[in-house]
């Protein structure tokens, strides 16, 4: 399991262990190693670094220091990812991209084919919140993942990010999942409860 080491992927990891809780953090590499290892899978090419520090920022919106109370955390992300990818020396449009890719992370799927990197979050993300699809990782990779990055208390923690988002922002996809269902769904992933 490899992790990204440009210097904008290292300057990414370092923003969100600097920013997000443990869990957090765990969540965020998890989401990038599943997403890997379903790329892998798959035979899906993809921008590494894009996806690692795409990976890394994706929830910065959910964090008190870069929530919006205007806009959903998904594009409060994506903003801060924009600016991210300035300050790394990022031309405009890899900068856009990048604030796609995290924005996208939201839907409830993206085409592979237009847009590869938003889709192995997408579907990365789901994996690690909700279970879906968590059972077709390999299961020796499941155990290495974990072990190196346990869930910690990601569930209660990201219950009540997504339940505060809701609350506030009733019209967010956020909302939506939480009207949906998303309760049982966190509370049920098969990741919390696989038996290797």
């Amino acid at each position: 399991m490899r992790i990204p080491s440009t210097p904008a992927g290292t300057a990414a990891l370092e923003v969100a262990t600097a920013y997000c809780s443990p869990a957090l953090l765990n969540h965020s590499v998890r989401a990038y190693l599943w997403a890997v290892v379903h790329a892998e899978q798959q035979g899906i090419a993809f921008d590494d670094e894009l996806l690692f520090v795409a990976a890394m920022l994706h929830d910065l919106g959910l964090v008190k220091e870069f929530d919006s109370h205007t806009v959903p955390f998904e594009e409060a992300g994506g903003h801060v990812a924009w600016v991210f990818g300035a300050g790394a020396g990022w031309p405009v449009a890899r900068r856009q991209r990048l604030s796609e890719v995290i924005v996208r992370h939201m839907w409830d799927s993206v085409d592979v084919a237009e847009d590869p990197e938003g889709h192995l979050l997408e579907l990365s993300t789901a994996i690690d919140i909700s279970g879906r699809g968590a059972r077709d990782l390999p299961p020796d990779v499941r155990s290495e993942v974990l072990g190196r990055y346990p869930r910690l208390d990601l569930v209660p923690e990201f219950l009540a990010c997504f339940v505060d988002q809701a609350e506030r922002k009733p019209a967010s996809i956020a909302a939506g999942f939480v009207r949906g269902g998303f309760a049982e769904r966190i509370n049920s992933n098969p990741l919390d409860s696989i038996v290797e």
